[in-house]
């Protein structure tokens, strides 16, 4: 039996497998026709976010939901780059952090969508948004009666994308009437919008109850909750699908004692003992989510056999009767919630001795205890103590975890000079000087060709003293944004101003001494991502040099996954540099580089690499008066400011 009684007084174990398996019976219940959007609101139910987060999408969940900015700025900084809907009504204050961390919110009212849409503008940035309408529920969303005007002005607003539509049973869990009305009214909502051309392509309000309970009353996307957890949201849904329990409690008895008749147990004496007792304390208490109502009714699990708890439960202990326990022991695993043997204590029979439901059971237990994560049998993760009571936000987090790293170095380098010269060379290396999110690229291909410019060419006599520039970049990275900016420098100054901006793709360095760049010097052809081209939407002049912006509301559906990105640029090179470097700014995974100069007749072409990573082996192949391929393994990371130079005789 697999126990942690020997490492902590109290643990919460959760199943990752049986909540994949939970996830496999929904979409079995849901057909392929609908996508999953988990919902982790509230820690996932107390089982831990981030981890159920993970587990949720490796099993095929496409969104995840959660109740607050908050909550999904903790997914995001935890690694997390599904897409995140906030599915309570989103306020003012959380605007910078949907912003900054691309999040979905909900949106309810005009008001909110115009702020949102203002400080979108600014940035500027596309969102994606839910609507939420009240059907029913008499909670959040705007009111059935004015979905529509509300709609017709978001679709005004430039920034914001109506993605997804959704509304919410007040009673699922129960197959009543009222349900039904919920259903025909927003299928009246949908039939309206569809009359008036307005097609939004998400649509949700299957919750678990629904999904159990009708089947019939599909849409593109579910939002089950409770039943991916393994409990079911009401007896009479119980025969309709088959859940495993995904959470334990567990603790360990750490005193036992024999106390005579009548004597008194625990606070204001609630329980007097009969005969000669044997009572066992365990360190488990209401400030561990065990709720005091069960003084005197609840039960607990030693070695299979159901001990009664005795006396009140205070803050941080209860006493159990194992006087029919004769075997226990101090260090015997006691399980609060979970099976033991062949019992099983369910949230749902702890919800209905304490007189509420198994949701703020399964929100409320272990809040104390580390969770234990396991997977196939065996413990897969421990999350840290008193993560659910102690959330800090990303810059304490950050900054803490910064300061560890720092130190770290210095204690290594036993120098605090070295150590921070070696901390802030490699955090400027791969953050820059913004301390904004780290970008990885794989799949890295760059092809050059150097070649003439055209006899026809008489543009500021260009011929003599300009080679034209052909080259043609792809790769593969994650996306958080649909608009991109490729730019031109005149200078150093100017290439550093467009390296800082996280919207430049590319950035090239004209050079040779010209201070007006136009579209006749530098000219991006295409812009493709995923194979669909994106369109050129703005070209301008600024203080950076010239600034080529594409973009797509289109890419929203996109966000956060990996995509593979193709530029192919139109340029020109000073004929009097005689060098061509190739530099990654950005940690990349596999890398080939193709330099093609034969139409240039380049004598004398060198090249030198400078690779930076654990394993770094480039493969160099040079065609005599042709052409350079270089090469690494798809499988090897390279650092930034690992690169290549070429350099020729005139």
């Amino acid at each position: 039996m697999l126990t942690h009684a020997s490492t902590y007084r109290s643990w919460v174990e959760v199943d990752l497998d049986h909540f994949a398996s939970n996830l496999a019976e929904i979409k079995r219940l849901l057909g392929n026709q609908t996508d999953i959007l988990q919902t982790v609101k509230a820690d996932a139910y107390g089982h831990g976010a981030i981890e159920i987060s993970h587990a949720a999408l490796r099993a095929g969940a496409r969104m995840l939901g959660v109740a607050n900015a908050d909550e999904g700025v903790q997914l995001r900084i935890s690694g997390i780059e599904a897409p995140i809907v906030i599915l309570g009504p989103s306020t003012l204050p959380e605007i910078p952090d949907i912003i900054k961390y691309h999040l979905t919110p909900s949106v309810s009212d005009t008001g909110f969508a115009n702020a949102l849409e203002s400080q979108l503008a600014r940035v500027p940035r596309t969102s994606a948004i839910h609507v939420e309408v009240d059907t029913g529920m008499g909670r959040g969303g705007t009111m059935h009666s004015e979905l529509l005007d509300l709609i017709e002005h978001i679709q005004t607003l430039p920034h914001i994308q109506l993605e997804g539509l959704f509304s919410h049973y007040a009673s699922s869990e129960m197959q009543t009437f009222y349900n039904h009305q919920q259903w025909q009214l927003f299928s009246a909502l949908l039939a309206e919008l569809h009359k008036r051309g307005i097609n939004i392509p998400l649509k949700h309000m299957e919750n678990s109850g629904a999904i159990l309970n009708y089947p019939e009353l599909k849409l593109e996307m579910a939002r089950p909750g409770i039943m991916t957890y393994g409990i079911y949201p009401s007896e009479e849904t119980r025969a309709k699908a088959v859940l495993k329990p995904v959470m334990s409690f567990k603790t360990t008895i750490v005193l036992l004692k024999e106390f005579p008749q009548g004597y008194g147990i625990g606070y204001n004496r609630t329980y007097v003992t009969r005969d000669k007792t044997n009572v066992a304390t365990i360190p488990v208490g209401y400030g561990d989510g065990y709720p005091f109502i069960l003084s005197n009714t609840g039960e607990a699990l030693i070695r299979g056999i159901r001990a009664p708890i005795i006396g009140r439960v205070s803050m941080d202990m209860c006493t159990l009767d194992v006087t029919h326990i004769p075997d226990c022991a101090v260090g015997d695993e006691v399980v609060l919630l979970g099976k033991q043997g062949n019992e099983y204590i369910s949230a749902n029979e702890i919800a209905g001795k304490a007189r509420t439901i198994s949701y703020e059971i399964l929100c409320a237990l272990g809040k104390r205890a580390p969770r234990v994560f396991l997977h196939k049998g065996k413990t897969d993760a421990v999350e840290p103590r008193l993560r659910r009571i102690y959330l800090p936000g990303e810059e304490k987090s950050i900054g803490r975890i910064d300061s560890i790293i720092r130190h770290c170095f210095q204690a290594r380098a036993r120098s605090e000079e070295l150590g921070n010269a070696i901390y802030y060379e490699m955090f400027e290396t791969l953050f820059g000087k913004k301390n904004r999110q780290l970008e990885l690229r794989s799949c890295f291909r760059y092809d050059i060709a150097i070649a003439p410019l055209p006899k026809s060419d008489e543009q500021r006599n260009y011929n003599d003293s300009y080679f034209k520039l052909k080259t043609h970049v792809e790769y593969k990275k994650t996306i958080r944004r649909n608009l991109f900016m490729i730019g031109c420098a005149s200078d150093q100054a100017q290439l550093a101003a467009l390296i800082e901006d996280e919207h430049c793709e590319y950035r090239w360095i004209l050079g040779g001494g010209e201070d007006i760049i136009s579209e006749r010097d530098f000219t991006v052809e295409t812009m493709r991502i995923d194979g669909e081209p994106i369109p050129i939407i703005e070209t301008k002049k600024t203080h950076r040099g010239y600034e080529i912006w594409c973009g797509s509301n289109q890419l929203q559906s996109k966000m956060n996954q990996e995509v593979k990105i193709e530029l192919d640029i139109l340029t020109m090179k000073a004929k009097q540099n005689r060098t061509f470097p190739v530099y990654l700014l950005y940690p990349t995974r596999g890398l080939e580089i193709n330099f093609v100069y034969e139409d240039a007749h380049l004598k004398n072409v060198r090249v030198e690499s400078f690779f930076s990573g654990r394993n770094p082996q480039a493969i160099i192949t040079a065609k005599k008066d042709r052409s350079i391929n270089i090469r690494i393994s798809g499988t090897e990371w390279i650092f930034p400011t690992s690169g290549v130079i070429f350099f020729w005789d005139i």
